[in-house]
């Protein structure tokens, strides 16, 4: 089986970008970062991935995982 690419979301020239981790081209560009997100959120869950927002200086601000987290969050109740 291939390992599940990561989303990131990104800066772009034309607004934000959806990328697959290692890929060169990307997966979509939209106007706004909400807009990519949403498209992140859809593939990263159809492949059981993660995503990764990146902020505009190009850090990783915040995350989601929709496969199989080794260390899931653990219920409070």
């Amino acid at each position: 089986m291939s390992k599940r690419k990561n989303q990131h979301v990104v800066k772009h020239p034309e607004g934000w970008a959806v990328k697959g981790a290692g890929n060169s081209k990307a997966t979509k560009v939209t106007k706004t970062q909400k807009e990519a997100i949403g498209l992140a959120e859809d593939i990263a869950r159809n492949n059981k991935s993660d995503t990764k927002i990146h902020g505009r200086d190009g850090k990783i601000r915040a995350g989601n995982s929709y496969g199989n987290d080794p260390f899931p969050p653990k219920d409070k109740k």
